[in-house]
């Protein structure tokens, strides 16, 4: 079945492989990863496919509690100046921005297009997440928004619980920016870990990260992942129903 033609349970959506696996989106805040997902699932369907087609969304569903326009301006702004890489199935890589335009009206409402480039890449896609929307508003760091999504689109694979990464495949799926967190020390503490933590607090899945080593050089890293028992589940609905500061 195509990704397009998916139908999900209240309070998920679905968000494509290529458009989770993509190099370059880095310098996305968590607030502007949030905002394309919103915007992704209000334009899911066969539309999504038209080249150019416009969307209709309220700007009162993509702001946080107490945020104001400027920064969801901000937030777009960001999401169409981002050149990402996305790579299909057969190989091919595409360069797209993940949003084309935008107007923002006087009634509130927010109307907006994708790139003909981004819109094209989807009409193939077959593999894809199921994104739990009230999981997404949670995450405090976007690194643990970034591994939950590439968890929920390893989940399904019956074959596969574990996969080996190098340590720019690492940087990749948590989305670190080039030019940051250049140690592995910096990189732990301040992206994987609590990514890591998050992850298995608030989400329906385990997940570990451990570096492999040969004697004390680190040559990589094994993930892992599972779904919770119902035990796990539940402590993580109660992480989720807890309020958050900061």
């Amino acid at each position: 079945m195509k990704s397009i033609e998916v139908t999900t349970d209240q309070g998920q959506m679905i968000k494509p492989r290529e458009l989770i696996e993509i190099r370059g989106a880095g310098p996305l805040t968590l607030a502007d990863r949030r905002t394309f997902n919103i915007l992704l699932n209000n334009a899911w369907g066969k539309d999504l496919l038209s080249h150019q087609h416009t969307f209709t969304i309220s700007t009162t569903e993509l702001r946080q509690e107490g945020q104001w326009n400027q920064r969801l301006k901000r937030s777009l702004r960001h999401l169409q100046q981002t050149l990402v890489i996305a790579v299909q199935a057969n190989g091919d890589e595409v360069t797209s921005q993940l949003l084309g335009s935008t107007r923002i009206k006087s009634n509130g409402d927010l109307t907006y297009s994708f790139p003909g480039e981004l819109s094209g890449l989807l009409k193939d896609s077959s593999v894809f997440a199921k994104l739990d929307l009230e999981v997404m508003k949670s995450f405090s760091s976007k690194y643990a928004f970034a591994l939950y999504e590439e968890i929920s689109r390893r989940i399904n694979l019956s074959h596969k619980i574990t996969e080996e990464l190098d340590l720019q495949d690492l940087r990749d799926l948590l989305g670190v920016e080039d030019g940051k967190l250049n140690t592995l020390y910096n990189l732990r503490t301040k992206a994987l870990d609590p990514a890591v933590n998050e992850v298995n607090a608030i989400t329906p899945y385990q997940v570990s990260i451990l570096p492999k080593k040969k004697g004390r050089k680190i040559l990589g890293f094994i993930m892992g992942w599972s779904v919770k028992d119902v035990s796990g589940m539940k402590q993580a609905y109660a992480e989720l129903q807890r309020p958050r500061v900061g």
